[in-house]
């Protein structure tokens, strides 16, 4: 059984600064850093860091192969990325002195998955493999379609979320991982048992977990719902931790061949340890945690990172 993670690649561009910057204004910044990301390539970086091999598809800039040499010393296999002329997708961030942030994102280079690139990389994969996919990228309907026709276990993470994402024929879709507010956004309800309700029905084939944040996270298949805690902890920085709890949510369930309500459960459970431990340090990607930090978590031992 394979991974792939049919996502988003990213150059975040930082600019930490007293205040935002007002229109006709040109201020200048304190500092300036770059980092990589996208909730793509956040969610393969967790899945190789939680022990697991992890394919990673998706389309760059000609120019930024530095971003190829990056991810294979996180031992993320780069076969399936293609180069573009256009730029890859980034985002410009301004971060106050008050830790607010203003983002401007622009997806370039995701935005040029075409059906040929979709061909290519699911010819490598077959019944059975798990498809990791997000929506920062174009053309998730026709990977949803292709991939649901080889039998592959898709596994979705409705984020951002746009109306676009209505038209995607969900019941194809294995494990749907999304907060309340996607949640909410696709079943026009507000409290979490009715969400659930209206998704269980319409998707009655689909297992779906709802991320609550620090009230933790909800199971739910046909008539069975599971409340899983979440850990009480001082929180940092909430930045990637819905993207530690997907990767490790995938990273639980490769392990096991049938994916069982206790399968399933296990899998969540370990998420919330993970997406504990991303909130208690600055960052996202450099706060995911390796599997062996997130299993001493569990079993309270305190060397956690």
């Amino acid at each position: 059984m394979k991974i792939l993670n049919f996502g988003s690649i990213n150059k975040d561009f930082f600019y930490s600064v007293n205040d935002f910057v007002k229109p006709g204004e040109t201020i200048s910044s304190i500092r300036y850093n770059i980092k990589i990301g996208g909730k793509g390539l956040n969610q393969s970086v967790g899945i190789s860091k939680a022990g697991q091999n992890i394919y990673h598809a998706g389309i760059i800039n000609k120019d930024d192969t530095f971003i190829l040499d990056m991810l294979k010393k996180w031992n993320i296999n780069c076969e399936n990325i293609l180069l573009s002329n256009n730029p890859t997708g980034h985002a410009i961030i301004q971060v106050d002195k008050k830790g607010e942030n203003s983002i401007i994102i622009h997806g370039g280079a995701n935005h040029d998955v075409n059906i040929k690139f979709i061909k290519s990389v699911l010819s490598k994969f077959d019944s059975g493999d798990i498809l990791v996919l997000q929506n920062e990228i174009n053309n998730i309907k026709e990977i949803i379609d292709r991939a649901h026709h080889k039998k592959m276990k898709i596994v979705f993470n409705p984020a951002p979320f746009n109306y676009e994402i209505l038209s995607y024929d969900l019941s194809k879709i294995s494990t749907l991982i999304l907060n309340q507010t996607e949640g909410e956004a696709l079943s026009k309800k507000k409290k979490p048992d009715n969400i659930l309700k209206v998704l269980n029905s319409r998707f009655n084939n689909t297992e779906i977990i709802l991320t609550l944040g620090e009230k933790g996270s909800l199971y739910s298949f046909k008539d069975e719902l599971l409340k899983i805690k979440a850990h009480k902890l001082n929180t940092v920085d909430t930045t990637g931790a819905g993207d530690a709890f997907f990767a490790a949510f995938i990273s639980q369930l490769i392990w096991s061949e049938n994916w069982s309500d206790d399968t399933l459960v296990t899998a969540a459970k370990f998420s919330n340890a993970c997406g504990a431990l991303v909130v208690q340090q600055k960052g996202a990607m450099s706060a995911l945690p390796h599997s062996g930090a997130a299993q001493n978590f569990i079993l309270g031992k305190k060397e956690h990172v």
